[in-house]
């Protein structure tokens, strides 16, 4: 199907927020290195954490101290490691990250076009909700869900389910725009249509590997894309 086809009727839009409308991984980098040195751990760099963003917090813990130990070594340091990471992550959070350019037009092209908006990331919640607001992002969104708000997280269709559920809205009329295959095959397998960009982190693999509907360099030119194929016939 085309653009033009699966954007028709979309009434609704759900967007992800590390790699999508923020760039975090400044963030995840502060955090990390300095739970690493409680466990004398060498810092590491932010590229190799570009990697590792986008599965949830759990997962990301798990794949940094991954770097140092074995799975048994992991085991046994993830829990304390992750009360860590927390209290490093909240005490900078939304400190070093920045806004991807468009992101703030983009989001008032698209409540201006009359669409509904909800943020579902695998952030969990309590990191979300203060970095959505510190950025000026909160007050755009009807929904917030983050990865640890619900049973299951992106790429389980679970989360975007809900969504199209709450806004009383079949999943072909809500599209969903993010970065990474996460949101790719959530998409798909909630029958929601998708858009990616082609800036954020996706797992070290290009976003022309995604299986979208289209990549879109901003925000911005999302809401123009769906804007233009949901005018009014004359």
């Amino acid at each position: 199907m085309t653009a033009a086809t699966v954007l028709r009727g979309v009434r609704a839009a759900i967007i992800d927020l590390d790699g999508t409308m923020l760039d975090t991984v400044p963030d995840f980098h502060v955090a990390i290195n300095r739970m690493r040195a409680e466990f004398a751990l060498a810092p590491i760099a932010a590229e190799r954490i570009a990697l590792m963003v986008g599965k949830g917090s759990e997962n990301l813990i798990r794949a940094v101290l991954a770097l140092d130990f074995d799975a048994a070594g992991v085991a046994e340091r993830f829990e304390a490691a992750m009360l860590a990471y927390q209290r490093h992550y909240l005490a900078i959070n939304g400190d070093f990250s920045a806004l991807y350019p468009d992101v703030l037009a983009g989001l008032e092209a698209l409540k201006a076009a009359g669409l509904r908006l909800a943020c579902v990331t695998n952030k969990p919640i309590a990191f979300a909700l203060p970095l959505l607001r510190q950025k000026g992002l909160r007050d755009y969104f009807d929904i917030v869900y983050g990865g640890d708000s619900l049973a299951r997280k992106k790429p389980d269709p679970l989360p975007l389910q809900q969504v199209c559920a709450d806004f009383d809205l079949a999943p072909r009329q809500v599209v969903a725009i993010g970065d990474s295959s996460n949101d790719a095959q959530a998409a798909r397998a909630a029958g929601c249509p998708v858009l990616t960009v082609p800036y954020g982190y996706n797992h070290g693999h290009s976003i022309h590997d995604t299986d979208s509907d289209g990549i879109v360099d901003t925000l911005l030119e999302a809401a123009r894309l769906i804007s233009l194929h949901n005018k009014p016939a004359h």
